[in-house]
């Protein structure tokens, strides 16, 4: 009885000690004997990587070990550990000062031509732009073999190393087929659609770049926090070996704390960090209806370092003039720390790209295998299993990627915050103020404008990125949005490093668009869609920070926006029934 009453106060003091602060909300009520995967992240200089007798007896992670945890693997990218605890485990870790926050292993999923036409890609390849000797981590599914990927018309792939980060499956092969669509909009050379019997050639933005290609999706295109983040090191320690620039990361989840503590947000900021260029998809939750789709950006698009990329509609045409957003892209600001995402927009709309024939995608979605007489001069009606149409941001993201390798070839000394402050204030402004979508299955009408949350600094256009000769001295984070419930006006600030408005090269109008960009008039609209109030101030005029994004006419839904309960919460945007599912794979007209 009395060993059973001193557990009982070691416990309660336990308990009495621990520090919520870090520990993720979803953890803080763990059952007591109930293991849970977490990644523990570790204050600097705390030894994680252990090995051997002298290295377990000095280490301090071993504190798990005491408490009855078990530690999986070792993540030094984030000075942190993946291990199994149960919630006395987790209480008891919280309170030690070498701790700085204790998270779920969390899981992840995928965000689901004339892409080439309406960035203006044909200006670089006449340029002999084509992403050549260029490396990209393509951090996906896996990518299957194909022609489009190789050396012209030497069979030497271009996917230059593949390997698998998902448990228990050692093969780099794509299994569900995202990562090889993904493949061929950044680096496929259209080998397979090229020639006098075609009427369409499907060529990536850099058909000279090289993959490498890091699986972290299994065949039903999940994955988990330390999956990724073991990619992301690998492609880090690749670097030098294939001269990787660039990591597109079409995939993520909730945002469920600040990106100071999001262990896939420290992850990505490291690899930016060390030279390379993070692309990340915005996330496909747009047609949210409670906030008109604001507020859905998932990690790690939330991090301000990072390109974060929306998706943009190209109507079945080359040109960019009629291009609309799509209505299923996120819109910021950011949960928790509201920054102004996405950073920009491109096409990932119904684009075609590279089948993966024996995938999960492939396979389930059969009306999104492209017809042989779609791109073959006398084709019969059967599916090709050489390419294939996908939606979503993931798609534009995978667009960006292959823009951001053209670039770096012509200039390979750009850092990444000046490759991300080029194509920002190069993005094109002149969209549309206002589109809407109307689903055919439900009969919901979904309205969309043109503004920073929706569309970020514009839509990407590489030939004027390329003919800029900019060079940002500042950072490039993305400014975050405060509110003043009083006036009812939110504006734009940053930490003071970035060199938006710095000069009047990066002036804010330069930057983020005129006027004529953002609307100053309500008149445009109708009261249920007004984004902007008559009373709007934005111009290169304006100080940082005193431009007035949302006048006393909010939008609708913009006091659930900027509530407690949900622009701050996770309860209320997160349902299962918010992420954008198998609809995004067909897209929208």
């Amino acid at each position: 009885m009395k060993k059973l009453v001193l557990l009982f106060l070691i416990v309660s003091v336990t308990l009495a000690y621990a520090d919520d602060s870090k520990i993720s909300p979803e953890l803080r009520n763990q059952p007591a004997t109930q293991q849970t995967q977490v990644i523990v992240q570790y204050a600097p200089g705390t030894q994680v990587n252990c090995s051997g007798l002298l290295g377990l007896v000095g280490c301090l992670v071993n504190d798990i070990l005491k408490l009855g945890g078990t530690i999986l693997s070792q993540v030094p990218i984030i000075n942190g550990v993946v291990a199994l605890l149960d919630g006395n485990g987790i209480q008891s870790l919280s309170s030690q000062s070498n701790v700085v926050y204790i998270s779920p292993d969390r899981p992840l999923k995928p965000t689901l031509s004339n892409a080439a036409s309406a960035v203006n890609a044909e200006f670089a390849w006449q340029s002999n732009y084509t992403g050549a000797g260029i490396g990209i981590a393509l951090i996906d599914s896996g990518v299957a073999s194909h022609p489009d990927l190789n050396l012209g018309a030497v069979p030497l792939s271009r996917v230059v190393y593949q390997q698998s980060f998902v448990p228990g499956n050692s093969s780099a092969s794509d299994q569900y087929g995202h990562g090889t669509h993904i493949a061929g909009l950044i680096a496929g050379d259209g080998l397979n659609s090229t020639g006098p019997i075609y009427t369409k050639t499907f060529k990536g933005i850099a058909p000279g770049a090289n993959i490498v290609s890091l699986r972290v999706l299994d065949a039903n295109g999940a994955s988990t926090d330390s999956a990724v983040i073991a990619a992301i090191a690998r492609a880090i320690s690749l670097k030098s070996t294939y001269n990787i620039r660039v990591i597109n990361l079409s995939l993520g989840r909730a945002v469920y704390e600040t990106y100071k503590l999001d262990p896939l947000c420290q992850a990505v900021e490291r690899a930016w960090k060390n030279g390379i260029v993070v692309v990340v998809a915005a996330g496909n939750n747009g047609r949210y209806q409670a906030t008109n789709g604001y507020g859905t950006v998932t990690s790690p698009g939330n991090d301000p370092y990072v390109l974060t990329v929306g998706a943009m509609k190209t109507m079945g045409t080359p040109q960019r003039t009629d291009d609309l957003v799509a209505s299923y892209s996120s819109k910021g600001p950011t949960v928790v720390d509201a920054f102004v995402k996405p950073d920009l927009v491109a096409p990932g709309n119904l684009l075609v790209s590279l089948a993966a024939p024996n995938s999960t995608l492939y396979t389930q979605n059969p009306a999104n295998r492209v017809p042989n007489n779609y791109y073959i001069y006398g084709g019969n009606t059967s599916s090709s299993t050489t390419y294939f149409t996908l939606s979503g941001t993931s798609m534009a993201t995978g667009v960006v990627s292959g823009v951001v390798a053209d670039l770096l070839q012509k200039y390979p000394s750009l850092t990444p915050d000046q490759v991300k402050a080029r194509l920002m204030k190069t993005a094109w402004k002149s969209l549309p103020l206002y589109s809407s979508t109307t689903d055919p299955t439900t009969g919901i009408t979904y309205t969309d404008q043109s503004d920073v949350f929706t569309v970020g600094a514009g839509y990407i256009d590489l030939e004027a990125a390329l003919i800029n000769t900019d060079v940002a001295k500042g950072t490039a984070m993305s400014p975050f949005a405060t509110f003043n419930s009083t006036t009812n006006q939110v504006t734009l600030k940053d930490d003071g490093s970035a060199v938006w408005n710095t000069s009047s090269t990066w002036s804010n109008a330069a930057v983020w668009g005129s006027s004529q960009f953002v609307p100053t008039s309500s008149s445009a609209y109708s009261s249920s869609s007004t984004l902007y109030g008559s009373n709007v101030l934005w111009g290169s005029q304006e100080p940082w920070g005193t431009n007035v994004l949302w006048g006393s006419n909010a939008p609708a839904g913009s006091n659930v926006l900027w509530g407690s309960n949900v622009l701050w919460g996770s309860n209320v945007l997160w349902g299962s029934n918010v992420l954008w599912g198998s609809n995004a794979n067909g897209g929208e007209k």
